[in-house]
């Protein structure tokens, strides 16, 4: 068998920018990445060397992926064309710009397909922001399959590459709420050659130089970051293990078994012993009695004794040539305690300074999944965002209005990751738990290019952040620990004691942003993890003295003790803490600011109680509820795992596991949205249904004590509650956050 090898652990990587360039660096860079044969004439070009396919619309712009990889691309040297939002009723698109000289790259986009599609009521959406003119049905359901099949027909025997959100969260079986059941990994269903998950950087730059030097794809099984099928069995080489997790444990009752050689109980009880002492004085022995051939007419009885010590005590298995086997696809779909497994196990492996590699049988064949990429380090963040991107959609759209863009089109990515470990969020599957930061200089640069570049730009800048608002440049105190650490969050059930929560250097990127010449100001839209922000009162005072436009958008999520523990988050106490310094550092900026609080509505372990609790408080704190949404299952999120299962991967599973409450039926999931907008009167016949059957009639009528009024205005009640907002999951920061934010009552929230 050949040997590959995969290293496991998180030792130094090859610098992203010490690869040679590729002998097509010749034609320099293009005005934009080309979408046709006619802009390829222009720059010279005969064929591509790379073609991105991608679900959205062309922006060149970093905050989008096939721009960010298409330009990192670009600078190696390669030729690379995108095709965007393709015809997929048929091959002739995908044949616009020929056959690339390596692979095609396929993605569905900045967000999974389905997510984009439809709502958490499994309804269409009426737009997509991600498209010209917000047109709808520019993209089929799961892109990246259908996108992948497409190009193989275009091209058969084409190198197909699949990558992105949607590919990263689907690698491998998974539950799929909206046709309700679990899906294959999106490897076997695609036909792809290679999957890349998380960030691609790494993976893609090498594969790419690999494939220019002549290797088969077929032959490349020892990149970070991706994953592939194998036959069944398969092993990198001989001097692999594969540990079995296919199924839970089983707890039971501890049986001495007796020694096969003894001829009563009592005899058998001594025999034990004697096997002992004597297993103990020839592992004390240079030479035991099995190497010696022991005495003459004496049974050999060694192996006996060796079983019984490795009963004792398993050999111990070096990581990086150690594969975990998850329970297949098949048993996790007739299973769903095995699917709780397999995600626990998932998670687990995530860190990239431990993770071994995952196998998860599909029929006949395996998907392999090689470790997780080692994160970028801060010079290789800087070279990726420095790219020469023209900041601006392709020139064919003309004067058509994306929403994607008009949203970040004045704002800056300072960092990706995030290690708040949110079990509904998707983004620690996607971008992983260790923060990625970008230097001073990169950051103030962008500004500039902003400012001088970017039309309609007037001074303001509308984000420095990235998944988050202030984890930049906060790490693991010490690398080692940083490196062997299993936790799935820095922040939960509180903050751990080895994070560093300085935000001294995101306090001194405000300072220089703001003071730089043509910016007028500078504001923080990117959620705030507020508990982090408390550490640090410095920081809130400079949050909140300088950085909020009237509003700042934090995220609770609950306030009920039961759905916070599911989701990973903290308790209300921080929050309190936070409010009482931000009214505090506002009063003293002479400014009348608001919080924004998210909250989600029917997440895993949520009762009609904590729903009814959390109204309350609402209505105690005086807000009304604006961009209302259930809680989204999207694809290999923990929570999706306890929605299916019923089961809590946050501990072991077993088969007696406690039961998470989970809210499913249609009727239940209105209800608990109803709850959050219970000032809305056409939620009132459903509120006092529920309210009575919860022997809380005593909240029924017109006093400030009581939730919702005992009368019924004309016109109203007859009808189901509006739709909700498709504004949080359509957000380019955090596109697979499904939410609800409030805005204060009184005069300025009518406005919004």
């Amino acid at each position: 068998m050949n040997t590959v090898s995969i290293d496991a652990t998180r030792s130094a990587p090859r610098n992203l920018f010490a690869y040679r360039k590729f002998w097509a660096s010749r034609f320099g860079s293009a005005p934009f990445l080309p979408m046709s044969r006619a802009e390829m004439d222009e720059l010279g070009w005969d064929s591509c060397d790379i073609i991105l396919v991608t679900g959205d619309a062309y922006i060149d712009h970093p905050s989008f992926g096939m721009a960010l990889i298409g330009r990192l691309l670009e600078g190696q040297g390669f030729r690379v064309g995108i095709i965007s939002q393709p015809d997929w009723l048929s091959a002739k698109a995908f044949q616009v710009l020929g056959r690339p000289n390596l692979f095609f790259g396929v993605t569905a986009g900045n967000m999974d397909s389905m997510v984009n599609r439809y709502t958490a009521d499994r309804k269409p959406r009426s737009d997509d922001a991600y498209t010209a003119n917000a047109e709808p049905h520019r993209r089929p359901d799961h892109a990246v399959v259908v996108y992948a099949q497409r190009c193989r027909e275009a091209f058969p025997g084409a190198n197909v590459v699949i990558g992105s959100i949607e590919a990263s969260l689907r690698r491998i079986a998974h539950y799929d709420y909206w046709s309700d059941k679990v899906r294959r990994s999106v490897l076997p269903d695609s036909k792809a050659d290679l999957l890349i998950f998380g960030s691609a950087e790494r993976a893609i730059v090498e594969l790419a130089h690999r494939l220019a030097a002549g290797e088969k794809i077929a032959d490349i099984r020892d990149l970070r970051g991706t994953g592939f099928m194998a036959p069944r069995g398969w092993l990198p080489g001989s001097d692999w293990a594969e540990i079995d997790s296919r199924e839970v444990d089983t707890p039971g009752t501890l049986i001495r078994h007796p020694d096969p050689y003894a001829m009563t109980p009592e005899s058998g009880k001594e025999a034990v012993c004697a096997a002992q002492s004597e297993n103990s004085a020839a592992s004390a022995s240079p030479t035991s009695a099995a190497e010696s051939g022991g005495a003459a007419g004496q049974p050999r009885t060694q192996v006996i004794r060796m079983q019984f010590q490795l009963h004792q005590r398993m050999p111990r298995l070096e990581r990086t040539r150690t594969a975990i086997r998850l329970p297949s696809y098949e048993q996790v779909v007739a299973d769903p305690v095995l699917y709780a497994h397999a995600s626990r196990t998932f998670h687990v492996e995530s860190n990239p300074g431990n993770a071994r590699a995952l196998i998860q049988g599909h029929g006949e064949r395996d998907v392999w999944l090689n470790p997780p990429p080692i994160p970028l380090s801060t010079p290789e963040m800087d070279g990726v965002f420095a790219s020469p991107f023209q900041r601006r959609p392709h020139p064919s759209y003309g004067d058509a209005k994306i929403p994607a863009f008009e949203m970040i089109r004045f704002s800056i990515n300072i960092m990706r990751g995030c290690f708040g470990g949110c079990t509904f969020c998707s983004i620690t599957e996607h971008e992983g738990r260790i923060i990625q930061s970008r230097s001073e200089e990169s950051i103030l640069h962008e500004i500039e290019e902003i400012r001088d570049k970017t039309p309609g730009f007037t001074g303001i800048i509308s984000d420095l952040g990235g998944p988050t608002a202030n984890m930049y440049r906060l790490a693991c105190k010490d690398p080692k620990i940083e490196s062997s650490c299993r936790r799935l969050s820095c922040v939960f059930p509180g903050i751990c004691e080895n994070l560093n929560t300085d935000h001294t250097p995101l306090v001194n990127l405000y300072r220089k942003a703001r003071a730089m010449p043509g910016v007028k100001k500078v504001l923080i839209s990117s959620g705030l993890r507020y508990d982090l922000a408390v550490r640090d009162p410095q920081y809130v005072r400079e949050l909140v003295s300088h950085h909020v436009g009237g509003y700042l958008k934090i995220a609770p999520e609950h306030t009920e003790d039961g759905p916070l523990a599911h989701m990973m988050k903290p308790g209300m106490g921080s929050y309190d803490q936070f409010k009482a310094m931000f009214e505090k550092f506002s009063k003293e900026a002479g400014k009348q600011q608001y919080l924004i609080p998210y909250f989600i509505a029917a997440h895993p372990g949520t009762t009609d109680r904590d729903m009814l609790n959390l109204a309350l408080w609402l209505k105690r704190n005086k807000f009304r509820l604006d961009q209302v949404q259930t809680f989204l299952p999207t694809p290999m999120a923990i929570a999706t795992a306890m929605y299916h299962s019923e089961k809590n991967p946050l501990a072991k599973v077993g088969r007696a596991s406690a039961t998470v409450e989970t809210v499913r039926n249609a009727r239940q999931r209105r209800l608990h949205k109803a709850f959050l907008r219970y000032h809305d009167a056409n939620n009132w016949p459903l509120l006092r249904e529920a309210l009575k059957q919860m022997g809380r009639a005593d909240l029924i009528g017109n006093g400030h004590q009581q939730l919702i009024p005992s009368f019924q205005p004309p016109g109203t009640g007859t009808r189901r509650p509006p739709p909700a907002s498709a504004a949080a999951t359509t957000a380019p920061r955090a596109p697979l956050r499904a939410a609800v934010s409030a805005v204060p009552a009184g005069p300025r929230s009518r406005k919004r």
